[in-house]
Parts: structure tokens; C-alpha cells; sequence
């Protein structure tokens, strides 16, 4: 169901008018009633992907930097999903280029703008997020500079039988993402590489192109051609490998502006701080996890206290404690076996009322046990995969093996677990 202009959206926002429309997805303005501020709705059409729409979308609304579009809000209304947004106020890139084009923008300005672009992607891939859709139109050009707006969620390309997926925009999108392979970093940097390209030279490149930059546009340095095609190598291993590396062979070092990171840990963790919100960060990167935390076994009194987080409910679960033998994380550290939990709303083993507690209820969780010495000393639990599949008996596997390295990790601090009384 499409919102006509005046309707209201989870009894607060009114739909002023529509920004822009897709195949999976439609913004509109319209007006928080309850600030008087005007936002960016965003709608989502496709039903298939509702439950993935939902997992994004919560962690979206965490990422906190200048140069990111902030989400406020993810509601689920009678007339389908809705991600609510700052409505940032500017032309976007695309809309700059068609304007003073000629056919591109001046070069100086548009590596400015694709620097500006490599602040905001450096923050979010550190927090284990790819925008997965870098392009022209989804640059806003503020008054305080660009802003990255709209991020890939849950705009699926194409999807056949055997379930491969393309997420992005053709021309921008990398092409291990348009064949269905692995998202990374480096899909990022060929979005950016493209998106400057097509500043420089008014049209986006070719993959695989054949036809020199500077035969394109004029200025072009021989150093600014050799990091766009390193940026655009269709081989992600051979593309360069971070947007700062990227940004770095486009002018000085990029500064690493303000962000607020998705993980944390108690006041005083039992391991350093870096060192263990660090794990949950890695483990949530390593299985596309939208929340990861590690909760170790206090001796003393036999509860699971969470000690770091990442991701979505991290702010809420860091520093709980588990009743012995309580939910699924406590019959992992009874029974030293990992547990695989594709349904946790209809478990009757999960935790329902510490989850409601954090506002986050996940749809599926993969918890395993932290061994030493054959003992359970903790758990590292890993809810709702971001791509909305259930976790599955490979990933039990590989969980287990991070675990055992996560173990030897916070093994090399002699005193980790010393104040837990949990013995090495």
C-alpha cells in the first residue's frame, strides 16, 4: 500500500510528498507531529525482505558521524516497514553534476567531495557496516558538506531460484556484488571509485574500462587515473583495499572525524577494554551478525555477566547478569555445547523479558560456549544475521572455532579472569 500525501504513519509522522521512488522502496518527506520537524520516510515495498528490512534498520539507527545520514526511527505500520530518517536539505550529486556538468565538475571538486564521502565510509566499515550502494544520487550536498544517505537496505537488484542476490546499482556496484559474492570494504571503494569517476568525467565508467580517464575529461593527473583504475579493478583483491587508502592516494591522510562506535563494554571489563569489544566487533564482521556479546561465568555467584557488545542492544545488555542455568546462554555454559536458535520469539529457552528489556528481540541467535581447559568460562552470542537467512550448522562450526581463538586472545592477559575467580 503506497501512503497518499496526509496519511499517518505509526500515529506520528504525516507524509507531506515523495522524494524518490524504487523497486524495493519509496522516501518521502513528511512531519514528525510530535517535534514539528520534517523527516525522510522511507518505505519499504518488497515484503519478501521484510525481516531483513528490520534487522538493518536497527542497526542503521546507531551509526553516529557528520557525514552519515542519522536514522531516528524503524516502524512497522499496517501499510508495510518504514525507516525514518534526518532529512537532509541539498541536491545530491547526481542533481549537481546535471546542473554544472560540463560535462563533469571541476576535478579539485569533485575529489573533495569523494574525500568528504571516504570520512563517512571509513567510520562505517570500522563499525563492520557496508553502504553496499555508493553512488551519485545517494551523496547529499549540505551546507556542512556531503552526506551519505541511503544506505543498500534491503534494495535487492534481483533475485533467482537459487537465491543468488545483487544489491546496488549497476555501473556503481561492484561486480562481486552483482554476481551474488561477498560483500566487503572493497565493494565500497569500486562504488566511490565509480561515483568520481562519473563526477570527473559526466558519465560512469565501463567495467573493465578501456578508455583512459583523461581522454574523458582534461587535468587529469597520471596519479589521480592510477588510483581510480586501482579503485575500479574488477578483481576485489586486486582493488585498492580501504577508503583511507584510497582517500590517502587522492590527497593527504583523511582525518577521522567524530563517530560514536557500536561496540562497549562495562566500566571495568575483565579483559581490556579494546581488546574484548574488539572480539565482538570481529565476530559480528565475521558472520554478518546485526548484534554480538561476550558474557563471562562469575565464579562467585555462577552468573553469565555481559561484559562487552556490539551492534544492536548493546547499550542495554553490556552489564547484565544471567541467573545461573538461565535462557539459552546459560544451558551453553551448562552443557559446554553450542545451541543454534532459529526461532528465539518461539523459544521457550530464550531470555524473553531481559530481551524485551533492551528493545531488541532477535528473530534467530547462535550462542557457543568460551571452553578453557575443557570449562565453560563465558558464552559469545550472535543474534540475526544481516541478510535475514537463520544461522546454520556451518556456522556452528566456524563460531566455535572463533571462540577457541577468542579464548587464546584474552588468555595473553594473565589477570583477565582473575577477579571472576575462574581459573587458567
Amino acid at each position: 500500500m503506497t501512503p497518499e500525501p496526509n496519511a499517518m504513519i505509526g500515529g506520528r509522522y504525516r507524509v507531506i510528498a515523495p522524494l524518490s521512488s524504487g523497486a524495493m522502496a519509496s522516501v518521502y518527506r513528511a512531519l514528525d507531529t510530535t517535534t514539528g520537524v520534517e523527516v525522510a520516510l522511507k518505505h519499504q515495498t518488497d515484503a519478501r525482505h521484510a525481516e531483513r528490512f528490520e534487522v538493518e534498520a536497527r542497526l542503521l539507527s546507531l551509526l553516529r558521524h557528520p557525514r552519515v545520514v542519522r536514522v531516528v526511527d524503524y516502524l512497522d505500520d499496517d501499510s508495510g516497514q518504514y525507516l525514518v530518517m534526518d532529512l537532509v536539505e541539498g541536491p545530491d550529486l547526481d542533481a549537481v553534476l546535471k546542473a554544472r556538468g560540463a560535462p563533469g565538475l571541476p576535478i579539485a571538486e569533485a575529489i573533495g567531495y569523494a574525500r568528504q564521502c571516504c570520512e563517512a565510509l571509513d567510520y562505517v566499515h570500522a563499525q563492520q557496516v557496508i553502504h553496499r550502494d555508493v553512488k551519485p544520487r545517494n551523496v547529499i550536498l549540505s551546507r556542512d558538506g556531503v552526506v551519505l544517505v541511503d544506505f543498500g537496505i534491503a534494495t535487492v537488484l534481483d533475485e533467482d531460484e537459487a537465491g543468488t542476490i545483487g544489491i546496488g546499482t549497476p555501473r556503481f556496484m561492484a561486480p562481486e556484488v552483482l554476481t551474488g559474492g561477498s560483500v566487503s570494504p572493497r565493494s565500497d571503494v569500486f562504488g566511490l571509485a565509480a561515483t568520481l569517476w562519473t563526477l570527473i568525467a559526466g558519465k560512469p565508467p565501463v567495467y573493465g574500462q578501456a578508455i583512459p580517464l583523461r581522454d574523458l575529461a582534461g587535468g587529469v593527473t597520471p596519479a589521480l587515473e592510477r588510483a581510480l583504475i586501482a579503485g575500479l579493478e574488477l578483481i576485489p583483491e586486486r582493488r585498492v583495499a580501504s577508503v583511507a587508502a584510497l582517500a590517502k592516494a587522492l590527497g593527504p591522510p583523511i582525518e577521522r572525524t567524530s563517530g560514536e562506535s557500536l561496540a562497549m563494554s562495562v566500566d571495568r571489563p575483565d579483559a581490556p577494554r579494546r581488546l574484548i569489544e574488539g572480539i565482538t566487533r570481529a565476530a559480528a564482521g565475521v558472520f554478518e551478525a546485526a548484534a554480538a556479546s561476550i558474557a563471562l561465568l562469575d565464579a562467585t555467584t555462577d552468573e553469565l555477566v555481559f561484559q562487552a557488545a556490539w551492534g544492536t542492544g548493546a547499550r542495554e545488555i553490556v552489564g547484565v547478569r544471567l541467573p545461573p542455568n538461565s535462557g539459552i546462554a546459560g544451558k551453553v555454559v551448562q552443557s559446554g555445547e553450542p545451541e543454534m536458535v532459529p526461532d528465539c520469539r518461539n523459544s521457550p529457552l530464550f531470555a524473553a523479558r531481559i530481551a524485551a528489556g533492551t528493545g531488541y528481540v532477535p528473530h534467530s541467535m547462535l550462542v557457543v560456549p568460551l571452553l578453557r581447559d575443557g570449562r565453560p568460562i563465558g558464552v559469545l552470542s550472535l543474534l540475526d544475521r544481516r541478510d535475514g537467512a537463520r544461522f546454520g550448522p556451518v556456522d556452528v562450526e566456524r563460531a566455535a572455532l572463533f571462540a577457541e581463538l577468542a579464548v587464546t586472545a584474552l588468555g595473553v592477559q594473565p589477570d583477565a579472569f582473575t577477579s571472576l575467580g575462574v581459573p587458567l
